[in-house]
């Protein structure tokens, strides 16, 4: 083998290991006081890079009609890829005598997927960026949105930066900010976007990738959406009955497409569809 040969491609392997093992992309470029200190480019092909991602599997929230499996999500073409699909899978934790709805239903009709960053990536303030593009379909509910990682919820804390489902029948967007009010009370901080809103700019929205970013810092929670706020909370509102506040400690990410509940009736859908994620870049304060 030419020497010039095998150089280039020891490099060629250098950069994909490196990219795999998320080494910081020189070319990001960090708001001013930031650095970025963790990014997902997904810039590989197949499985997800299991030192950053686990699966959910299984009936899990909402009584939701999709079973999360690890099948459903890929990265393809340097992006996450999440496909919803009608198929019927058995259900494995199945118990006729349940009177859960995870272990009740013999079936599932749909699938999907849905990933976390829980034990491998958490953290505590910062901007979080999220370019994606989703299908408005009716049926489907895609989210990105942060866990607290400390108590049970809703007491851990909530962000929901990324949510589109249906609000009396009207395709909306949708950002959170949850925690429990002096009452000890689930208390939901929203904004409500139809997405009319968006298809008034520009007709394609829905065709397009778009930025959603959380700034996330001592004083507040803000969410925007290609740089138009949409939500804003001061974290001196956040504090519960208790005294903790779970906007100051750590949040894990998610990242699901979910169906059916929230997202409206899937049956007049056609299968398959997809959320696509281009890239999770998280920044924080220079010390």
């Amino acid at each position: 083998m030419p020497s010039q040969f095998k150089y280039t491609l020891i490099a060629l392997g250098t950069v994909i290991l490196a990219s795999y093992i998320g080494v910081q992309n020189p070319s990001v470029i960090s708001p001013e006081g930031y650095e970025l200190v963790w990014n997902e480019e997904f810039d590989y092909k197949g499985i997800l890079n299991p030192e950053y991602w686990t699966f959910e599997e299984g009936f899990i929230r909402n009584m939701e009609m999709q079973y999360y499996q690890s099948e459903n999500a890929k990265v393809r073409n340097g992006k996450l890829v999440i496909r919803a699909k009608r198929e019927r899978v058995k259900n494995p934790a199945f118990d006729p005598e349940s009177e859960n709805w995870r272990k009740n239903r013999p079936m599932a009709d749909y699938t999907s997927a849905s990933i976390t960053t829980k034990g491998k990536k958490e953290f505590t303030y910062g901007i979080f960026e999220f370019r994606a593009r989703f299908d408005p379909q009716e049926g489907l509910w895609p989210a990105i949105w942060t866990l607290g990682t400390e108590r049970p919820w809703p007491e851990n804390g909530e962000i929901d930066i990324l949510e589109f489902f249906r609000i009396e029948d009207v395709p909306t967007m949708v950002t959170n900010v949850v925690w429990l009010d002096e009452n000890g009370e689930q208390n939901l901080h929203d904004s409500k976007t139809p997405l009319h809103h968006f298809l008034t700019q520009d007709p394609d929205w829905a065709k397009k990738f778009h930025i959603w970013k959380l700034e996330w810092t001592e004083e507040h929670i803000k969410i925007y959406i290609d740089d138009e706020l949409f939500n804003e909370v001061a974290l001196t509102d956040t504090y519960q009955p208790d005294g903790f506040n779970p906007f100051q400690a750590p949040h894990y990410i998610l990242i699901n497409l979910a169906i059916g509940a929230g997202g409206g009736d899937p049956s007049n859908t056609r299968f398959p569809r997809k959320f696509e994620v281009d890239y999770v870049r998280v920044f924080q304060k220079v010390r």
